[in-house]
C-alpha cells in the first residue's frame, strides 16, 4: 500500500499485505512444416517476453529471502513469529518503481533485484501483467487498488500503466475525511481477503492524496486432510525454558520428505488440492537455516524428496503479523524513496512525492483442513520399533513457506516460534 500525502513535502505512505506469486509463462510449441510458422521479429519478441517474465521471477524469488532475513535480523523480530508475503511487496514496490525516476528508480530496481542491463521499466510491467493472469487459481486471489484524493491529478501514463500492467482498481475519495477514507479503504481489503484482514488502516492523514496497494487472498485444502479425531493437546517447546500448550494434529501416511544434512533440517512437502503446496521446514538450530536458506534449497528439496511412510505430528496454529518495512528497505538500498532525494515525479508532475511508511500485513490458518493465508532440541525423526514407522513432529520453531511447487513461487513465507501467539 503507498500512500501520497502532502505536507510541506507531499509524502507517500506504502502499505503492503499478502503477496503475489510470479508464475514463468512457456511460450507454444511452433510447427513451422504445417503453415502456422511465426515470422522472426515475432518469435524474437516473444522470446524476449518469456526472458522478462523468467528474469522477474527469479528476482522476486531472491527477492524474498533477502526480505525475510532482513526481517528476521531486526532486533525486535528475535525469538517472535514472523510471516510476510514478500512477492506482494514486491509487486506494490514494481508498481512504484512505474512512477520513480532517477537515483529513486535506480535503487528500486536494484532492491527488488531487477538487473537494469537486462531489463527497463516497461519490460517489467509487461512482465507483471503476465505473471498476474497467469497466476488465478480457485486457491488464491489477487491483485492491486489505487485510491486517489478528488483534489489531486496523477499522471495518467501512470494510472493506465497501474491498470494495464498490474490490473490496479481505481477509487476517488475524500482524504480530508480521514474516517471514511479508512474505512472505504479497510472494506475493500477485507472484501478482497475474505475478511482475514479486516482493518488495514486505523486513521489517514488529512494530506493523503494516494493510496496504492496490493493483496492476495490464499485458502487450501490439503490434499490428503488430518483427522480432527485424531487432534490431542501436546507440549510445543518455544525455548529449552518456555513450553506451551498447542492442539496437535496427526496424521500417519505417505509423505514427501527431505533430510538436508548440509543445514540439518527436515523438510516435509504437504501438497493442496492444487498447484500449491506448504513445505515446512524443520532445524537442529534455526539460526542456521535462517542465514543459508535461499531459493536453491528449494529447487534442491522439491527435487531429491523421496515418499516415505511416517508418523506426522504437527500444531494447529493461527498467527496475524504486521510490519512498517521503511527501516528494513532502507537497509536494503532503497532509501531515496522516503526523504527529500525522492523522485516520484513520473506520479505527479510539478509536486514533490515521497514515500512515507511501508506496511505490511498477513495472516496464515492452519488446521486439519488445510490452510488459509491473507505472512533447542534435534529433529524428532525416531524409530518405533513395534511399527518401524518414524515420527516427524513440529514441535519446537520452524519455517513455513506457501508456493507454487511447479513454478517455484513463494506467496507466503514465515518461521513459527509459538503457535499460540
Amino acid at each position: 500500500m503507498l500512500i501520497y500525502r502532502k505536507t510541506s513535502v507531499t509524502m507517500l505512505r506504502a502499505a503492503l499485505f499478502f503477496c503475489l506469486a510470479l508464475v514463468v509463462m512457456g511460450r507454444p510449441h511452433i510447427h513451422e512444416e504445417h503453415g502456422n510458422s511465426m515470422s522472426k521479429a515475432q518469435l524474437n519478441q516473444e522470446t524476449a517476453q518469456d526472458n522478462s517474465v523468467s528474469l522477474v521471477n527469479t528476482a522476486n524469488k531472491e527477492f524474498a529471502f533477502r526480505l525475510y532475513s532482513a526481517l528476521a535480523s531486526q532486533p525486535d523480530s528475535q525469538d517472535k513469529n514472523i510471516f510476510l508475503s514478500p512477492a506482494s511487496v514486491s509487486v506494490a514496490l514494481a508498481a512504484l518503481s512505474a512512477g520513480a525516476r532517477g537515483d529513486t528508480h535506480k535503487q528500486l530496481f536494484t532492491g527488488l533485484g531487477f538487473n537494469s542491463s537486462l531489463l527497463n521499466q516497461d519490460q517489467v510491467n509487461q512482465a507483471f501483467r503476465g505473471l498476474l493472469d497467469k497466476n488465478v487459481s480457485q486457491d488464491a486471489t489477487q491483485g492491486t487498488a489505487v485510491f486517489v484524493d478528488n483534489k489531486f491529478k496523477p499522471n495518467p501514463e501512470f494510472l493506465d500503466t497501474l491498470k494495464q500492467s498490474y490490473l490496479t482498481d481505481g477509487f476517488t475519495v475524500d482524504f480530508t475525511k480521514s474516517t471514511e477514507s479508512a474505512d472505504t479503504i479497510n472494506k475493500y481489503v477485507s472484501d478482497k481477503t475474505n475478511g482475514e484482514i479486516d482493518k488495514m488502516v486505523d486513521s489517514l492523514d488529512e494530506a493523503t492524496v494516494m493510496y496504492l496497494l496490493s493483496y492476495i487472498h490464499f485458502k487450501g485444502t490439503w490434499k490428503k486432510s488430518f483427522d480432527p479425531q485424531a487432534t490431542r493437546e501436546d507440549t510445543f517447546e518455544v525455548d529449552e525454558n518456555t513450553k506451551v500448550p498447542v492442539q496437535m494434529m496427526n496424521m500417519e501416511d505417505n509423505f514427501q520428505i527431505y533430510y538436508d544434512q548440509a543445514i540439518n533440517t527436515s523438510v516435509l512437502h504437504l501438497p493442496f488440492n492444487s498447484s500449491y503446496s506448504m513445505l515446512l521446514m524443520l532445524p537442529d538450530e534455526m539460526e542456521t537455516l535462517e542465514k543459508a536458506i535461499c531459493p536453491s534449497h528449494v529447487t534442491k528439496w522439491l527435487k531429491w524428496m523421496k515418499s516415505k511412510r511416517y508418523d506426522v505430528f504437527l500444531p494447529k496454529f493461527s498467527i496475524k503479523s504486521s510490519y512498517t518495512l521503511k527501516q528494513v528497505l532502507s537497509e536494503m538500498g532503497m532509501t531515496d524513496m522516503f526523504g527529500d532525494r525522492a523522485d516520484l515525479s513520473g506520479i505527479a508532475e510539478g509536486q514533490k512525492l515521497a514515500v512515507s511508511e511501508v506496511v505490511h500485513q498477513a495472516t496464515l490458518d492452519v488446521n486439519e483442513e488445510g490452510a488459509t493465508a491473507s505472512g533447542a532440541t534435534g529433529v524428532t525423526i525416531t524409530l518405533l520399533s513395534f511399527r518401524y514407522i518414524p515420527i516427524l513432529m513440529f514441535n519446537r520453531p520452524f519455517m513455513v513457506l506457501i508456493l507454487d511447487c511447479a513454478s517455484q513461487d513463494i506467496l507466503f513465507m514465515g518461521k513459527i516460534t509459538n503457535p499460540n501467539i
